[in-house]
């Protein structure tokens, strides 16, 4: 019987534990999920084990201390109601320390795809999973010669609705994610309902600016018991959200370039997904998944460079027609257990996305502009990922919770977008046959990983994480990751923790497949020539690895009081960028062959801090910051990507009544420095302009009507600050992008 209490207890404390609840809550919640009856049913030696139960719950494992870092902040469910985002749930992550958005590299090509960027590594290193399995989607989409894909990212899966909280993981803490991850980690958890019940949501977003899009959107989430055994989950979304006119950004842009550069993209979103789960046993549960999405863009004119002549004419006639779509599939298993020695917890996910698009313009026109065939192909990517972990309580000098795992993942892409740019009859390049010059579409690189993470109490105030991750990879071999976490209660309020660990990241297909030919007539060569050039993968390419490190104090007590600041500094090394020097060149017509190459080495650093006081029992103030010391390329001196010196978020909220929440909320964003030079190709910036400081007001109001109906509503931007994208590329500097003006929103919700 005692053991019986103990799994249920185990099993209580995991479900807590990942929703961040403190040690006290999961003594008094484990203790309540003993019956009144049992409990005074027990004899004194059973109530002495079942005390001794209790105490051993509280050791957490390696990833829940981890959670507990410096560089970790958690979204929640309630966040998301009370400011709902217009379409991507990367615009309240931006909100947290150490986060912004920005495009994959520095060069602003693709200024307005902007993405989820933490602590300056770049959208590439960030890594976006769902329930915990990675969504890799984006790996589809071209990488262009500046190193920019024409995407949106792959935070935009899951609608807002359908979350429970998201976990942003940064620094050392991240590390233990593999391949990917070297800036952070975005996890999304999606509700689970608990008793048979449902929500419908509907959302409007108006903008002032009639050339600014606008949102709509609609959705339901419903789930719960169906026996005793069997329970399910089911989500459904609409989601539409119109481009910006074409003209949004003419007056910004006079003088920089001949015709106004492109807005904000629209894009609409259709989702569903369902999970069917069986608890045979107290102890197991098994997770059914089947998903299916599809994202198509609303064009607002864009291309990778500026657009002349015929090329925007083009253009100008597609505005607000679907240039390309992603479609997404995914199958997934998942198995949870808690057995006498431990929890394990495994899975297999087999994800399929179509990257389908209207053909681009490579040699003679603008890269990455549509040509006028006006012919659509598709890129196709599988994914199978898996991955089984298990945490082992052991009692052997300390009290620890030792983790163990293994995870796999593979990628096979069919590309016969790319295999249709065959190059040149006349032109040598390394491992391609001159005759025939059939290119192979299909490529594929799978990585298997091994790692350990032991979570010691070393004492009731001290507690030692140490780590070690190993990968193997198709291509480039093996990779070590390890790390050490720590953590030192100085007082009751008052704790220490530091890490370092080494991250990495390995090369996508684009760039390790030496049959991915690029070709430029001239503006994305290093050396300008009258026949162009050629931009080839490398096979040859190492992983991209940091080591990254972070310093951290904080303060929390009883009354409400939070505060922290931490010190990051990552050393990046071996980063992936197009190479300027040739691999080959046919002398005759002066045409040059480059490859992708690892950069010698770069370094992010900077500080994190936050503030929350409890001005009175409704009211309370929080603040967090973010402060960039350096991010920059060594050998060059450039900029990795166009975020801000510093950034400030801060808001004040009221609980006006028990039913009422109103939240002022402000973000200012410091300067933002331009490159000087462009990394593709060596060339000077010819308005290197920095972004000045601006800020951006919020005002909203959240409202129970009754037990089952909320509305949300409110004000963005109530000062209509906007910001104007100048130019294409680096044309504008470090102006590469919009910021919306003043709009209007309003959410309604119904639970049943």
């Amino acid at each position: 019987m005692t053991r019986s209490i103990s799994r249920r207890a185990e099993r209580l404390q995991a479900r807590i534990s990942d929703n961040g609840i403190s040690r006290l809550s999961m003594l008094l919640c484990a203790a309540l999920s003993v019956s009144p009856q049992l409990a005074q049913a027990q004899d004194q030696d059973a109530a002495a084990e079942e005390e001794t139960v209790l105490e051993e719950i509280v050791v957490l494992s390696a990833e829940q201390q981890l959670k507990q870092m410096p560089g970790v902040s958690t979204i929640t469910a309630t966040d998301l109601q009370q400011r709902p985002v217009a379409n991507d749930i990367s615009e309240i992550i931006r909100r947290m320390p150490g986060a912004n958005l920005t495009g994959t590299s520095a060069s602003g090509q693709r200024g307005n795809q902007r993405q989820i960027d933490l602590r300056g590594m770049g959208p590439e290193n960030t890594l976006i999973l769902i329930d915990g399995k990675p969504v890799l989607s984006r790996n589809s989409v071209r990488m262009g010669r500046g190193g920019e894909r024409d995407s949106r990212g792959d935070s935009n899966w899951v609608p807002a609705e359908a979350i429970e909280r998201i976990e942003v993981i940064r620094g050392p803490a991240a590390a233990r994610y593999g391949s990917g991850a070297a800036g952070g980690v975005v996890n999304i958890i999606t509700k689970k309902p608990e008793t048979l019940s449902g929500s419908v949501s509907t959302y409007v977003n108006v903008p002032e600016n009639s050339k600014e899009g606008h949102t709509v959107r609609g959705n339901f989430v419903v789930g719960g018991p169906l026996n005793e055994i069997t329970s399910f989950r089911l989500t459904g979304n609409y989601s539409r959200t119109q481009n910006d006119d074409a003209d949004i950004n003419a007056g910004a842009s006079s003088g920089v370039q001949a015709n106004p550069p492109a807005g904000r993209e629209g894009v609409v979103n259709r989702d569903i997904r369902g999970v069917l789960t069986f608890e045979p046993t107290a102890d197991h549960a098994i997770d059914l998944e089947a998903a299916y999405s599809r994202q198509g863009n609303l064009f607002a004119g864009d291309s990778q460079n500026a657009a002349t002549g015929a090329n925007a004419a083009r253009l100008n006639s597609l505005v607000g027609e679907e240039t390309n779509s992603l479609k997404r599939g995914t199958l997934a298993a998942t198995h949870r257990g808690i057995h006498d020695f431990g929890e394990s917890t495994s899975y297999i996910q087999w994800e399929r996305t179509l990257n389908s698009r209207l053909s681009e313009t490579l040699a003679g026109g603008s890269e990455g502009s549509i040509s006028e065939d006006l012919k659509k192909s598709t890129i196709e990517l599988d994914t199978l990922t898996a991955k089984s972990e298990w945490i082992l309580p052991l009692d052997y000098l300390f009290e620890q919770k030792l983790t163990i795992g293994t995870e796999y993942r593979g990628e096979w892409m069919h590309d016969p977008v790319s295999a249709a740019q065959p190059g040149s009859s006349s032109v040598t390049y390394p491992v391609i046959p001159a005759i025939p010059r059939n290119l192979d579409p299909d490529s594929s690189d799978w990585l298997i990983g091994l790692y350990a993470e032991n979570n010691i109490s070393i004492t009731d105030d001290f507690t030692l994480t140490p780590g070690l991750r190993f990968d193997q990879h198709s291509a480039f071999g093996s990779n070590f990751s390890p790390s050490l976490n720590a953590s030192h209660a100085l007082t009751d309020t008052i704790t220490l923790k530091a890490g370092i660990a080494r991250a990495f990241k390995a090369p996508n297909l684009f760039q390790q497949n030496p049959e991915y030919i690029l070709f430029s007539n001239g503006n994305g060569c290093a050396v300008r020539t009258a026949a162009g050039c050629y931009i080839i993968g490398n096979e040859n390419l190492e992983p991209e690895t940091s080591i990254n490190k972070e310093i951290g104090i904080s303060y929390n007590d009883d009354l409400g009081w939070n505060a922290g600041l931490t010190y990051f500094h990552n050393d990046y090394r071996n980063r992936i960028a197009p190479s300027t020097t040739a691999v080959t060149s046919l002398s005759t017509r002066t045409v040059n062959v480059y490859q992708w190459d690892n950069v010698p080495e770069a370094v992010v650093s900077g500080l994190e801090g936050n503030l929350s006081v409890p001005l009175h029992e409704q009211l309370t103030w929080a603040t967090n910051f973010t402060y960039m010391l350096q991010s920059k390329n060594k050998s060059d001196g450039q900029p990795l990507s166009l975020v801000p010196d510093y950034t400030i978020n801060t808001s004040l909220e009221w609980q006006a009544r028990e039913d009422l929440t109103l939240i002022l909320s402000a973000t200012h964003y410091g300067e933002t420095q331009s490159p000087s030079s462009r990394s593709f190709n060596g060339s000077a910036v010819e308005n290197p302009e920095p972004r000045e400081p601006y800020t951006l007001v919020n005002l909203g109001a959240s409202y129970d009507i009754n037990e089952q109906y909320r509305m949300t509503a409110g004000v963005n931007n109530i000062f209509n600050e906007r910001v104007y994208r100048e130019g294409s590329g680096n044309n504008a500097g470090a102006n590469t992008y919009n910021e919306p003006g003043r709009s209007f929103y309003v959410s309604l919700s119904a639970s049943f």
